[in-house]
C-alpha cells in the first residue's frame, strides 16, 4: 500500500515541480537583457509600431501599368489611385492616374492628376507629352501642340515628342467637314 501512495504523491509532486520549473523559467526569460521590450505606442500617433502594416510600394502601381497596357483602363485607374494613397510622392503613380482617366474620359480628374505630378516633379518631358496626348485626346488640338513644344524645347530630340507631333499633324488631315465648314456627322458631307 506504501507504494502506491509513494507513486500518487510521487506525481502530483511532480507535476507541481514541473509547473514551477515552468513559471521559473518564464520569469527568468522575461528579465534576460537583449530581448524585445513590450513596443509603446508613438505618442504622435497613438500606433504602436507594431500596428503599421507593409505594403509593398511599387506593386499597385506595377499592377496599374499592366492594367493600363492591357487596355483596362477602370482597373487601372483603381490601381494607380491606391499607389496614390499608399505613396503620395510616386509620380509615376500620378501620371499613370491621370493617363487612366484620359482614357475614361474623365479629363477633370485627369487635369488634378496632373497637378499633382507637376508639383512633385514640376513641367518634365514626360508630363508635357502626357498632357499633350490628353489634350490631343480632348480634341483640343491647340493646347495639345503647345504641350508638345514645350516638351520639345526640353529635349529637342526625344522620340515619344516627336512622335506626338506626328501624331497630331497626322490627326489634322483626316478632319472631315462640309463644303460650308461644318463637321461631319453635324451635316451630310456625301454631297
Amino acid at each position: 500500500m506504501k507504494s502506491a501512495a509513494f507513486v500518487r504523491i510521487g506525481a502530483e509532486t511532480a507535476g507541481r515541480l514541473v509547473l514551477v520549473i515552468s513559471l521559473v523559467l518564464l520569469t527568468a526569460g522575461c528579465n534576460q537583457a537583449g530581448l524585445t521590450p513590450t513596443p509603446v505606442s508613438n505618442p504622435a500617433t497613438g500606433q504602436n509600431p507594431g500596428d503599421v502594416k507593409y505594403y509593398p510600394s511599387d506593386q499597385p502601381a506595377r499592377l496599374g501599368i499592366q492594367r493600363f497596357y492591357e487596355g483596362s483602363f477602370g482597373l487601372a485607374q483603381q490601381y494607380f489611385q491606391d499607389a496614390v494613397e499608399k505613396s503620395p510622392s510616386d509620380v509615376t503613380a500620378w501620371i499613370g492616374l491621370a493617363a487612366s482617366y484620359d482614357r475614361l474620359g474623365r479629363f477633370d480628374l485627369a487635369d488634378q492628376a496632373y497637378a499633382a505630378a507637376a508639383k512633385l516633379e514640376g513641367s518634365t518631358v514626360r508630363l508635357l507629352n502626357n498632357e499633350g496626348y490628353s489634350y490631343m485626346l480632348r480634341g483640343d488640338l491647340k493646347t495639345a501642340r503647345a504641350k508638345f513644344q514645350s516638351a520639345l524645347r526640353l529635349d529637342p530630340n526625344n522620340q515619344t515628342t516627336l512622335n506626338n507631333i506626328k501624331l497630331l499633324d497626322d490627326s489634322t488631315k483626316f478632319i472631315e467637314r462640309s463644303a460650308n465648314g461644318e463637321p461631319c456627322g453635324s451635316v451630310d458631307c456625301s454631297q
